[in-house]
């Protein structure tokens, strides 16, 4: 994967209604940061959790804004109807390759098994030389806690060697999102 020129995140997230409030508030100062700071968003594609707030937040600034989302989800109904660039995709796996291929960064909100699962894909990619963009994990209320704890055992006990440990960076502050992005 080359040097992305152009300005793009990519933000992984949860796709839940039902997670707590500190999560929606916390994920509109963050979007609404990276906006104001001229970088375009690209994201999963849908319409509910901490995925609907991305992609209103960013519509309702006048942000420019990518959804990549696999037909299977569209039968569901849990596209995001506002979005005029939206990329319709065959596979989840499908779904990963787009979601990064024109970034500068990947940030990952709080979420589920798909977004840990988009995480660890590209934390390995970067680990392996094949994505050479910042990855950021935004701790907040201590979401990600656990996985500082896992980390450090798996350096400790020789998992992973300790430069693997700064493959990406942990922050808690939306100011720590966009240094963490800015070159």
């Amino acid at each position: 994967m080359e040097k992305s020129d152009k300005k793009q995140v990519t933000i992984y997230c949860s796709s839940s209604n039902k997670i707590p409030e500190i999560y929606f508030s916390h994920t509109e100062q963050i979007v609404r940061e990276i906006v104001n700071n001229g970088y375009e968003i690209c994201y999963g594609g849908g319409e509910r959790g901490l995925m609907g707030v991305v992609a209103n937040t960013t519509i309702k600034l006048g942000g420019k804004i990518t959804g990549i989302i696999p037909w299977f989800m569209i039968e569901r109904e849990w596209e995001h109807k506002g979005i005029t660039n939206m990329i319709y995709v065959e596979t989840m796996h499908e779904r990963k390759i787009k979601l990064i291929e024109n970034s500068c960064a990947v940030i990952a909100l709080p979420g589920g098994t798909g977004t840990i699962d988009e995480l660890f894909d590209v934390m390995s990619l970067k680990k392996l030389g094949l994505f050479p963009f910042p990855i950021i994990i935004v701790n907040i209320n201590g979401f990600y806690d656990s996985l500082n704890e896992l980390t450090k055992r798996m350096i400790d006990e020789s998992f992973l060697d300790i430069s693997d440990g700064e493959i990406w960076k942990m922050v808690t502050t939306v100011d720590d999102v966009i240094k963490g992005i800015s070159p």
